[in-house]
């Protein structure tokens, strides 16, 4: 049982963060909403950023060919609707950069070959022979195996292409929308920066000095999927050699992004997530080793790209996401001082019904958490001390005195916490005693009857 719960738990909590996260949407449909704020939009000098982006992107929908015109002109112009509704906007916008990577990456291929530098083939393993004393990439390949194989596949071939997703869906679950906006800008400028190199400053992977040797290259050789040849091989598909054959930027070994991605995403769930760190760096570790042992990159390459996205991760790093900042909770919330009322009065929690379960009122608890909703007892908690919070009203001794005030007329129902009160009065019940009334009995407390020789003297008080 303890299984189930330590699995459901986590469940519960990540179905509650969606539905929270949900609910923080923006699900307006009426372009007339994002033209509204464009109006009220303060422009500053950081937006020309944007000058940037319809220009690279005006280039390169200029010179791709596939599509052809006119319709290559669907793609600025679906976008422009996406920016236009309020509900799709919310991410098209902030994905600016991811796009933009996306389409010098898939479009660098139609620029002409006149106008391409001409590939390095012996720079970088020159480079890896100074800086490192020897080929490191040349000496991680000479042993193969099929689990190594398997090994270097998986974060290289699957976790490259997910795993940002998961990021993403992490950040946008459990942490402010600054958090997943900080991210696709951090991640898509570095893969932009990054395409952008390796155009400038084309350079030939390990595989082909393995299959070509130091000859010079040019632009008509294809690519190769290098070690993942072995992948289809082993699963009997050409998946990965048609991808790598047909791949827009053959010469791109420097930097390397999948380096760049593996150490952007471990630094992010570091930062957001401390408690990941030691496996998101692992799985970054493996990674380096996986782009080598596959003849994908040389160790200079991932050192440059590991470099690249160290800086564009702490160069576009927001004030309001440095320090403990980072691990609060959507909307600002800090999910450490959130107790709930048992947690407050030191009382144990009732259980749902049936072994190991914690009910509806658990889950909408862990919804509060992230912003869902707040309760009228927190509320309550904020606005006054408990002492103050008592359903008795003095010289009005009966069970319907919270709803009367003091001129006779009932007052409206406010929501409170009846266990709240009731504590409250137990605190007080003793100077309540004293007064004539005691919460604990629920009726008067009548004072001791009097002798009869106070009586007959007058001294002492008549019992009514």
């Amino acid at each position: 049982m303890s299984v189930r719960l330590a699995v459901m738990q986590p469940l519960r909590r990540v179905g509650a963060a969606f539905i929270a996260a949900v609910g923080r949407l923006d699900k307006s449909l009426s372009p007339s909403d994002t033209l509204n704020r464009l109006k009220q939009h303060k422009w500053t000098f950081s937006d020309s950023i944007y000058i940037f982006h319809i220009a690279l992107a005006t280039f390169w929908i200029a010179i791709i060919q596939v599509p052809s015109f006119p319709l290559k002109l669907l793609i600025p112009i679906l976008y422009a609707i996406a920016l236009l509704i309020p509900f799709t906007s919310q991410f098209f916008v902030p994905a600016g950069p991811i796009f933009l990577y996306l389409l010098s990456f898939f479009s660098s291929k139609f620029i002409p070959m006149e106008y391409r530098p001409t590939p390095s083939v012996v720079l970088l393993p020159t480079l890896e022979s100074v800086l490192y004393g020897a080929n490191v990439s040349d000496i991680l390949t000479r042993f193969t195996h099929p689990i190594l194989d398997i090994l270097a596949w998986v974060p290289y071939g699957v976790g490259h292409y997910i795993i940002p997703f998961i990021v993403a869906a992490f950040l946008w679950l459990f942490r402010p929308k600054e958090a997943l906006h900080y991210w696709a800008s951090a991640f898509g400028y570095m893969n932009l920066t990054g395409v952008l190199i390796q155009l400038v400053f084309p350079c030939a992977a390990p595989w082909y000095e393995l299959i070509y040797g130091l000859t010079p290259a040019d632009y008509t050789i294809r690519g190769s999927p290098g070690g993942l040849a072995r992948i289809d091989r082993l699963f009997h598909s050409s998946g990965y050699t048609t991808a790598f054959s047909n791949s827009p930027l053959v010469f791109g070994a420097f930097p390397s992004l999948h380096a760049a991605s593996a150490t952007m995403e471990a630094l992010f769930m570091s930062h957001f997530f401390p408690h990941t760190t030691k496996w998101v760096f692992g799985y970054a570790a493996v990674l380096y080793w996986a782009t080598m042992y596959l003849t994908h990159h040389y160790l200079v390459d991932v050192v440059g790209g590991s470099c690249l996205a160290v800086a564009f991760f702490y160069l576009l790093m927001p004030e309001e996401l440095k320090g403990a900042a980072a691990t609060a909770p959507p909307g600002g919330l800090n999910t450490a001082s959130y107790r709930s009322k048992y947690e407050v009065y030191d009382l144990e929690e009732p259980r749902g019904r049936g072994r190991g379960s914690r009910g509806n009122g658990a889950i909408m608890r862990d919804a509060e958490a992230y912003d869902l909703e707040e309760l009228s007892d927190r509320e309550s908690d904020e606005e006054m001390d408990i002492t103050f919070r008592s359903p008795v009203v003095p010289d009005q001794p009966s069970s319907a005195a919270p709803l009367i005030k003091s001129n006779g007329r009932a007052s409206p129902v406010k929501k409170s916490h009846r266990h709240t009160a009731s504590i409250a009065s137990l605190i007080r019940s003793e100077e309540r005693g004293e007064e004539g009334w005691s919460p604990i009995g629920g009726s008067f407390a009548f004072p001791p009857t009097p002798t009869r020789a106070q009586a007959e003297e007058g001294k002492g008080p008549r019992a009514s």
